[in-house]
């Protein structure tokens, strides 16, 4: 595939503050690539460098072959950008902001286009209702839709899902994955791994102003060689040392009445339901939790993700 983003060593310095500390990463077309790490850790001062909104320190940028800096106006022609704090004016509505944001650009959508943008992202019956009238969801999918007016090539999502709630994050994937079917590239922040390994083909994850991986999430999971988890209640104490001989457990932890089984290997559940049972130990609501990208994040930062 084309590589249609290319960062070489960005640095972006605040006052004694390093936002972004020499990283360097590519973009291949087509994909849905992330931007994963926790608040303050440069994701949105390097999205906002790409997008030609902040002038790096040092390092080069190219952008569908162009400088941020230098072709900015050609640029802003084949981008779509979600910013991560937006609004309008309260009184604007749905159909004129399509509209104002479609006169913007030389190219954009032909009113047939425009119709089948608000239906695809079911705001076709808000035409004629005021921004300020609009719900959360509503307001970041009309976001979404001034992103694609001009028909661009990469669209940028600067933590797009940031205080919606469960339902709606989930809708916001349905929409991303559609506008990746729709032929466009996908660059996305987020700072909720869960999104990211549902979501994306590949996720740098950035920490401090550093890249401390980059991979599928996929990938990054399994490199890890974490721990598959069995989590069970009891009531009472357990031998945790009959546990502890069960073949695969690496080790055994008991908070309260919940019991979290650490350790490897196919036949995992298996023993340790086997190992319960022939003690007479009493267990419930037993489930398996296998590792995420939140464990990997941990596990490279020795820190919790959401700190």
């Amino acid at each position: 595939m084309a590589t249609v983003v290319q960062v070489q060593n960005l640095r972006k310095v605040y006052g004694s503050v390093v936002a972004v500390d020499g990283i360097s990463f590519e973009v291949q077309e087509g994909e849905i690539f992330g931007m994963v790490g926790p608040n303050g850790a440069g994701k949105t001062t390097t999205i906002e460098c790409i997008e030609g909104l902040r002038i790096p320190d040092s390092g080069s940028i190219s952008v569908l072959g162009l400088d941020p800096q230098r072709d900015g106006y050609e640029l802003r022609e084949r981008i779509g950008v979600q910013l991560q704090e937006s609004a309008l004016p309260h009184r604007l509505k749905v159909g004129e902001a399509i509209d104002l944001f479609a006169s913007f650009y030389r190219r954009s959508l032909p009113r047939k286009e425009r119709d089948e943008l608000l239906e695809f992202l079911g705001l076709a019956d808000r035409r004629k209702v005021p921004f300020a009238k609009l719900s959360g969801g509503q307001k970041q999918r009309l976001f979404i839709a001034l992103a694609l007016i001009n028909d661009p090539d990469i669209v940028f999502l600067d933590e797009l899902t940031t205080g919606l709630d469960p339902q709606g994050r989930r809708a916001m994937w349905d929409m991303i994955r559609g506008i990746r079917e729709r032929g466009k590239t996908v660059f996305l922040t987020t700072h909720f791994m869960e999104e990211a390994e549902r979501l994306c083909d590949r996720v740098l994850i950035i920490d401090h102003g550093k890249i401390v991986a980059l991979d599928s999430p996929e990938n990054l999971i399994r490199n890890l060689g974490a721990e598959t988890r069995v989590v069970f209640t009891v009531d009472g104490a357990i031998p945790a040392e009959k546990l502890q001989a069960v073949e695969g457990v690496r080790r055994v932890e008991q908070i309260g009445e919940r019991v979290i089984v650490y350790g490897e290997g196919d036949a995992l559940v298996g023993n340790v339901v086997n190992a319960l049972t022939a003690s007479g130990i009493r267990f419930r609501d037993l489930r398996t939790e296998q590792p995420t990208l939140e464990d990997v994040f941990l596990a490279l930062t020795g820190r919790e993700m959401r700190d």
